[in-house]
């Protein structure tokens, strides 16, 4: 099941792309907004989200199910992020295209521990 979150707690299970629309539209600097696919047959967790930074600046990220398979970029269009919203909604796989995308899983996974640091 889809379900999409913003910052102040207001969840929309299986949004339309009107819906999802608004809540982008909505958004002040420093809200966010997730869009998350609950499977309970499957670990992980697949999510895109989107914050608003401010001077009409969007992060955007998706984790594809494990901590390293995590990606952020940043763009200036409200309507570029609507499209990779709906497009990753609807698993279409084009809507990564015209992002440069930055791998930031290693924030999320632990470093290896180092049995020759006898601090460790």
């Amino acid at each position: 099941m889809l379900i999409a979150t913003n910052s102040r707690g207001h969840a929309v299970k299986r949004p339309s792309e009107q819906a999802i629309g608004t809540m982008l539209t909505d958004l002040d600097q420093g809200d966010h907004l997730i869009l998350e696919r609950q499977d309970e047959s499957q670990e992980g967790n697949w999510y895109i989200q989107v914050l608003s930074s401010g001077n009409n600046t969007y992060q955007l990220e998706y984790r594809d199910g494990v901590p390293a398979e995590h990606y952020q970029t940043q763009t200036e269009s409200q309507d570029r992020v609507l499209q990779a919203l709906l497009g990753w909604m609807a698993d279409k796989p084009a809507w990564r295209e015209g992002f440069m995308w930055t791998s930031i899983g290693h924030w999320f996974t632990p470093a290896p521990e180092d049995k020759d640091d006898p601090t460790a």
